[in-house]
């Protein structure tokens, strides 16, 4: 293969801020494994990145923040030479993200090009402040994660803080936020959120984080066209060259060459949303849209306690239908809907249609027990 010259790194120290996206068929990508695992894993992803010619920033995670602690919580500073080893040989620049103080000061020292801040770090102000801190005044690019939780406030927050302190340009990163029950994604990818936040800071890019919003390899495609549709200005994709053997997040990593058929798979409108459509119709219709996803999701989760409830009735002998229950169910979200100005008859008639189908679900729950 011919290697191709890297594309040019986006001016980012300018503001406002021009990149690679500025053209309608080329979005700025961000690809690279999701832990540095050694050197080796690193230049075999490295290599077929840089020969590419798409991809802008390598990115590789050199500490993760694990929910449990016995899992591999990434290869801490050492890795820092492999990456740098990366920037060196491929002439690509890097990007990895940062926690705390001491990671920043590592990261400076290096000379890694760009830095990230997680949706764990975002969700607090102190941390994100800490941060800044510690880089003021540099004019290091920084990406921005969404917090895990959808808090418009508290991401808006976050950018700003950073922005202020540390005085170069500053990316949001839209990862998608927890799930509450079982859902098809990893992570809810709540459209409306970074939306709201486009509609908020037009002068600040959004990028999107399919890997982490799907959790599966299967379902990256659909979400980073979305993103695409939505007009966010690029992509940051885990790319691994053994994806199954990695040591961590292996179900949502592509290889190479994954990457490369995702991207050219992609539709790229010819002409991206201004902020005024933005703003309009077409992207209330999309917060639509995610909202009702949402709703369905709920309403899902609902019937599955219905399940449950039926199941207990069942062992306790008593009747499926409690019309006490009923009338204490249709007395409290009445007033909910009043405090928020929704209309009592409307109210009552979804109720009415919700109460059915739980009183289904559960008769349906004994029948199975009986048989």
């Amino acid at each position: 293969m011919t290697q191709q010259p890297s594309p040019a790194l986006p001016a980012l120290n300018a503001r406002p801020f021009a990149e690679p996206g500025s053209s309608p068929d080329s979005p700025l990508v961000v690809a690279g494994p999701c832990s540095a695992e050694s050197l080796a894993q690193m230049r075999s992803v490295a290599a077929p990145l840089r020969a590419s010619g798409q991809v802008h920033l390598f990115r590789a995670g050199l500490w993760k923040p694990r929910t449990r602690p016995h899992s591999f919580e990434g290869n801490g500073a050492q890795a820092l030479e492999w990456l740098k080893t990366i920037q060196q040989e491929y002439a690509m620049p890097v990007t990895t993200e940062v926690a705390n103080t001491e990671h920043v000061e590592a990261c400076l020292k290096a000379g890694i090009d760009v830095l990230w801040i997680g949706a764990r770090t975002t969700v607090s102000p102190f941390a994100v402040q800490e941060i800044a801190n510690a880089l003021r005044g540099t004019g290091i690019p920084m990406l921005v994660k969404n917090p895990m939780h959808a808090d418009l406030k508290l991401w808006l927050g976050a950018i700003e803080r950073v922005e202020s302190t540390v005085g170069g340009a500053v990316w949001a990163l839209h990862r998608g936020f927890s799930n509450y029950g079982v859902t098809d994604y990893r992570n809810a990818p709540m459209w409306e959120i970074p939306i709201g936040l486009r509609a908020a800071r037009p002068d600040v890019p959004v990028l999107c984080d399919p890997s982490h919003i799907a959790g599966r390899r299967d379902l990256l495609a659909g979400v980073a066209q979305k993103a695409m549709d939505l007009g966010m200005r690029g992509l940051m994709l885990e790319t691994h060259h053994n994806p199954d053997e990695a040591l961590s997040d292996k179900e949502q990593q592509v290889t190479p060459q994954g990457l490369f058929s995702l991207l050219a798979g992609l539709t790229i409108r010819e002409e991206q949303l201004s902020e005024d459509q933005v703003t309009g119709l077409a992207a209330l219709r999309m917060q639509m849209d995610s909202v009702d996803e949402q709703l369905i999701d709920l309403l899902a989760s609902r019937m599955a306690l219905a399940e449950q409830i039926g199941e207990v009735k069942g062992k306790q002998g008593i009747t499926v239908l409690q019309l006490q229950r009923w009338r204490e169910v249709f007395a409290t979200r009445s007033e909910w809907a009043k405090e928020r100005g929704l209309g009592l008859d409307f109210v009552q008639k979804v109720l009415e249609q919700v109460h059915k189908e739980s009183i289904r679900v559960q008769t349906d729950a004994l029948s199975r027990k009986k048989n």
